[in-house]
């Protein structure tokens, strides 16, 4: 594989609600080759202590579109544990599933061209997230 008949992809979390990175948030990766193929499962890993996720399996080539799941409910149970009363004033569980995480997982699909890096941040709180393609 080249990197010029491939993608590469690469993403790091923010948790925007503490001002900090993200740490242990698995991550998965999947591919597929135009908008009616099925998706092919490439592998996955976890945020370091810095919130990035630098060692996603490579792009096979012909790939032209990438999802990248975000596994955000452990990180949001284990936070929550670790700062139990930190906010006495926020909504605990309201608007929150069974387990009183709101986003217990967030799923970005995104088109790729070969020969391109795509770095894809994921901003992150509780009740919210934003994405963009970052350099």
């Amino acid at each position: 594989m080249s990197t010029e008949t491939t993608a590469s992809v690469s993403t790091h979390i923010l948790d925007t609600s503490v001002g900090r990175p993200a740490e242990g948030v698995a991550i998965s990766l999947s591919a597929r080759s135009g908008p009616d193929a099925g998706w092919q499962p490439l592998g996955g890993s976890a945020t370091d202590a810095d919130g990035r996720c630098k060692d996603l399996p490579a792009l096979p080539e012909g790939v032209t579109h990438v999802r990248l799941d975000f596994e955000t409910e452990a990180y949001f149970l284990t936070k929550n544990n670790q700062q139990a009363e930190a906010q006495q004033d926020a909504p605990a569980n309201r608007d929150s599933g069974a387990s009183g995480v709101f986003f217990p997982e967030v799923a970005i699909t995104f088109a790729v061209t070969p020969g391109e890096h795509y770095h894809v941040p994921l901003l992150l709180n509780p009740f919210g997230y934003s994405v963009y393609r970052g350099s």
